[in-house]
């Protein structure tokens, strides 16, 4: 089995995309959802990360505000840096852990959905290419504020945050136009999904 990643910037509509690739038949691994999960109690980066940042990431019950660290890391490079060097680990784990459970099996590809993917200006060596979902900057930056309440100021931030989607135009392999309506995103989905499980044949 070939393993995708599937990337975008923040508002770029990849989640939806990766709904659409579910329902053509295709899994999909959800990384920040994994990353999550890490950092839950028991989880796999949960003790190192509050070592790491300490008391002022901790909610009442002694549980890792997420919302607390990301608006801590998005701010600065550094901390961001630190904390993908101790969540990342548990992330490519459970990844490795799930492909090789869809390839038993026999699924013939799975994506693996993350906005950071390619931020080096290069695919990784685990995965076989790369979906880019991409959107013109001022439609992300409605996105965020109309459907996801930030206000413009955090929205304009956390776009900044990430390196500029476009540039990964390059190392993409397939570039999905998720500018329009959710039928035009499904139709570039299908073609895409057919894609896919044809070259893992």
């Amino acid at each position: 089995m070939k393993l995708y990643g599937l990337t975008g910037g923040i508002g770029s509509g990849k989640s939806e995309a990766a709904r659409l690739f579910r329902e053509q038949g295709i899994p999909v691994l959800d990384a920040d959802q994994i990353g999550h999960a890490a950092l839950l109690p028991g989880g796999a980066a949960r003790d190192a990360v509050a070592r790491e940042f300490g008391p002022s990431v901790l909610d009442a019950e002694g549980q890792i505000d997420r919302a607390t660290l990301a608006e801590r890391v998005f701010a600065d490079p550094a901390a961001r840096a630190r904390l993908n060097a101790l969540t990342h680990p548990a992330i490519f784990a459970e990844i490795a852990r799930q492909a090789g459970e869809w390839a038993g099996r026999g699924v013939p590809a799975g994506l693996v959905e993350a906005a950071l993917l390619g931020e080096d200006g290069k695919v990784p060596p685990t995965l076989s290419g790369l979906v880019l979902v991409s959107a013109p900057a001022e439609v992300r930056l409605a996105r965020l504020t109309t459907l996801r309440g930030m206000d413009r100021e955090d929205a304009l931030r956390r776009i900044a945050s990430q390196r500029d989607p476009e540039e990964k135009r390059s190392i993409a392999r397939w570039v999905l136009d998720n500018s329009g309506d959710v039928a035009a995103l499904r139709e570039q989905v299908v073609r895409v999904a057919g894609e896919l499980s044809q070259s893992a044949e």
